[in-house]
């Protein structure tokens, strides 16, 4: 595919994909796509592997993680991973959510890690996650749900309101200015109910059924391409759902060729809030699998550790791109430009897993792609975000590099890119899973 037709790609994938449950099911659907076809594993049940079957594993829903078997004994090639995340900053809906308020239902909301709230006013906003039920034969049971049209919708105040908005920045109280409206309130039905109703309808489960849920807030507004050459794209979610799909198609891409490694493409949730659940970097997930594997693969416990001593992970996580406006925002000697190649994120506290051995070598893999490439380092002033990097790699014992694919207005509910980056990025992805 040509990087537009990548990025086409990638738009219809998150466009699909409005919370991270909804992410595991665009990607199993797409696996099922596959020939020769991928085989689900059931955690609670017995592996038995095969040298190039493809395999993946889902938790709870949310979290995946996908690997093509190597022919050769894990001792003698280790594990090539790569690690991204399916989820996102935003607003999730509470638990007892709906209320009345001057004639309006209204929706309380939780922040989600670290959006930029103002970014989530007058936007044409749904609702999309799970919800868990009881079944026909009293089981709890869950469904992803996904209302397509625009549902709920958070009004900015006006300016004659507000007149020192344009310099002080909109601020947002989050308990108090946050709730979403959803309709109008009537006297014949309870916002309770009402809302209970609603999720009825979508689902198709009796609403007395209806136990709990998940449900994320999202932008309805498709992805798009812009600029003059349509250069450049823009959808919600590229954090880190750009990092997946171009995993994703990286592994599916290498899938036909044989490669003496194991590969495996490991996707979380629960990066933007620390990653300490069980279905979290920070949890037993990848280390489960990996050593599943070994143990279906006849590794004995001595073998694994030579194993892991032997393998290397990319952490993909989207860099910040130099946004010529605030020209203060950064280091100067580490102006990240759109379009001209992967980043290397290096932090000398480790909140990037980056080295220099492991900088050096994803260089080398850059150069044998034929693809650039750039490095970050945020200003010393400022806090430094982080990544699943640091994490897996402790947790792992294993080399890892950060590296992410440079965008703007990172943690926006409309982020930007270049497409030339994502092309580039899944480039020196295969040529990982190739080395």
């Amino acid at each position: 595919m040509s990087g537009k037709e990548l990025v086409q790609s990638l738009l219809d994938f998150i466009d699909a994909s409005p919370s991270p449950w909804h992410v595991v099911k665009t990607i199993e659907a797409q696996l099922e796509t596959q020939t020769p076809p991928w085989q689900r594993l059931d955690e609670t049940a017995k592996w038995t592997l095969q040298p190039g079957g493809r395999y993946y594993v889902v938790r709870d829903d949310s979290s995946i993680v996908l690997f093509v078997q190597g022919q050769k004994p894990l001792v003698e090639t280790g594990f090539k991973i790569i690690g991204a995340h399916t989820d996102s900053p935003g607003l999730r809906i509470k638990p007892n959510a709906a209320s009345s308020a001057d004639g309006l239902v209204r929706l309380g909301v939780e922040v989600y890690g670290g959006p930029i709230l103002a970014t989530f006013t007058d936007r044409d906003l749904s609702l999309a996650g799970r919800i868990a039920y009881k079944n026909d034969q009293d089981q709890v049971a869950r469904m992803p749900v996904k209302f397509d049209q625009p549902l709920l919708r958070l009004p900015n105040l006006a300016i004659h309101m507000n007149r020192a908005v344009n310099e002080e920045g909109l601020k947002l109280q989050k308990q108090t200015e946050l709730p979403l409206i959803l309709a109008t309130s009537t006297e014949e039905q309870l916002p309770p109910a009402y809302f209970s109703a609603l999720l009825q309808q979508q689902s198709g489960i009796a609403a007395e059924r209806i136990l709990s849920w998940d449900l994320a807030v999202y932008d309805t507004q498709k992805g798009a391409f812009w600029g003059a050459e349509s250069e450049f794209y823009a959808d919600s979610q590229l954090d880190n759902l750009a990092s997946c799909h171009a995993a994703l198609q990286a592994l599916l891409d290498q899938t036909g060729l044989q490669s003496d490694a194991t590969r495996v493409c490991a996707l979380f949730d629960h990066e933007e809030i620390g990653s300490q659940s069980n279905k979290g970097a920070d949890g037993s997930f990848l280390p489960d699998v990996l050593g599943r594997i070994a143990l279906a693969t006849a590794t004995d416990s001595e073998d694994y550790a030579r194993a892991l001593a032997k393998s290397f992970m990319i952490s993909a996580d989207m860099a910040h791109a130099y946004q010529p406006n605030f020209p203060n925002a950064y280091d100067p000697g580490h102006k990240v430009i759109v379009n001209k190649g992967p980043v290397i994120k290096v932090n000398a506290n480790h909140n990037y897993s980056s080295e220099s051995v492991s900088a050096a070598m994803f260089v080398d893999w850059c150069e044998q792609a034929g693809v650039p490439y750039q490095t970050y380092s945020h200003r010393c002033d400022l806090p430094c975000g982080s990544t699943i990097g640091p994490i897996t790699s402790a947790k792992l014992g294993i080399r890892s590099i950060d590296v992410g694919s440079p965008m703007w207005a990172m943690h926006s509910l409309r982020e930007s890119a270049g497409v030339l980056d994502h092309d580039y990025m899944i480039r020196v992805m295969k040529r990982f899973f190739a080395a």
